[in-house]
């Protein structure tokens, strides 16, 4: 915790890890219940990535200490999470109230742990859990479409399915926040360096050794949008199949999620196609809903595409250009993504397989 808290400052100041040297090696029988594991999980996961990523992309290291690599390697086994930071690590679990008697809106929410970035890191952080806030009203309704599709009630999942566009709408909103909380510049030149991995990442060709917990080299993909379980139900449902390539990928995500939330998944993808079910039927008021959730669903993906132009692929190109001028060199990056994906491809080809999945407006007797 005492390292946890002053997380930004030993980073900035470059005394990580002289600090996480000197830790002792922590067990785990001093945690009481679920949520402390996932709070040390959380603590831990951020203290990992600022051990890596402290001097920078240059400056990346191969050892992570036993004192670290131990303690962390236990608690993901408990968890079945992956050795490294992921989406339910930086955001799901990373949230306090300052008012716990008042709402959930940015004003009234901080960053339990908190790497370099300022107010732009607690923004990103704190946006990106508002879109997940919005979608809570939607994974019920996909519970309740759900249901119904096994009970063929009409009116329930005609319900459902309006629920869950009006969801995904608010989540829509929420994210249009990442513009008035985030600068873009902040984002990519340090902010994404710690959401990094070391799979298909070039400046950790050889991966990383867990001192005490893995002789070999370990490989894991950064932080991804693609980690959060939401969408990913939402494909499910509504019959979503994307390209090969982008499948893998999100198929691979998955492995990133908190087991739950995959087994919820893959409970959504069990029961009968919903899409099959609505075309079948030649409702068309179910037809309209449908083709209402994908729609706004696309609107989502397209505002994520505009947003990483912004924050990744513009804000890149600054970032070498300012290097190039500067005469460093600029070594010249892919376009990726922290999760290691060609992110505007991926996106696009995403965005364009969701927009395929509307339903044509079929009437029983044409059917």
């Amino acid at each position: 915790m005492d390292i946890a808290e002053n997380l930004t400052l030993l980073i900035e100041t470059k005394k990580l890890r002289k600090e996480v040297m000197q830790m002792p090696q922590l067990g785990l029988e001093h945690l009481t219940d679920k949520r402390e594991v996932i709070l040390a999980r959380v603590l831990l996961s951020h203290i990992v990535m600022g051990y890596v990523w402290q001097d920078g992309e240059q400056g990346a290291i191969k050892v992570l200490p036993q004192a670290l690599a131990v303690p962390y390697y236990q608690i993901s086994k408990v968890l079945g999470l992956p050795l490294i930071m992921v989406h339910s690590d930086f955001v799901l679990a990373n949230w306090k109230q300052k008012d716990r008697l008042g709402t959930m809106t940015i004003e009234n929410l901080s960053t339990i742990v908190s790497l370099p970035g300022g107010e732009s890191l607690q923004g990103f952080v704190l946006v990106t859990l508002l879109v997940e806030v919005a979608a809570i009203p939607g994974v019920k309704a996909v519970i309740q479409a759900v249901k119904a599709l096994l009970c063929e009630e009409r009116q329930t999942l005609l319900q459902a399915m309006r629920d869950i566009a009006q969801s995904i709408n608010k989540m829509g909103e929420a994210l249009q926040l990442m513009y008035d909380y985030v600068d873009s510049d902040v984002y990519y030149n340090k902010i994404r360096i710690f959401l990094s991995g070391w799979k298909d990442n070039p400046s950790m060709p050889d991966g990383l050794i867990y001192e005490g917990a893995s002789d070999d080299p370990l490989f894991f993909s950064g932080g991804s949008a693609a980690q959060s379980s939401v969408f990913h139900v939402y494909d499910e449902l509504f019959g979503i199949h994307h390209q090969p390539e982008s499948s893998n990928f999100l198929l691979k995500m998955r492995q990133y999620m908190p087991p739950a939330h995959n087994n919820f998944i893959e409970w959504v993808k069990g029961v009968p196609k919903l899409p099959e079910y609505v075309q079948r039927s030649g409702d068309l008021d179910l037809t309209s809903a449908f083709n209402l959730c994908i729609t706004t669903l696309t609107e989502v993906r397209s505002l994520h595409i505009r947003i990483v132009s912004k924050y990744v692929t513009s804000a890149g190109a600054r970032a070498r250009k300012k290097e190039l001028l500067a005469g460093s060199g600029g070594q010249q990056m892919q376009e990726r993504g922290t999760g290691g994906s060609l992110a505007m491809a991926f996106l696009k080809s995403v965005r364009d397989t969701c927009k395929e999945g509307l339903l044509q407006n079929n009437t029983a007797a044409d059917c």
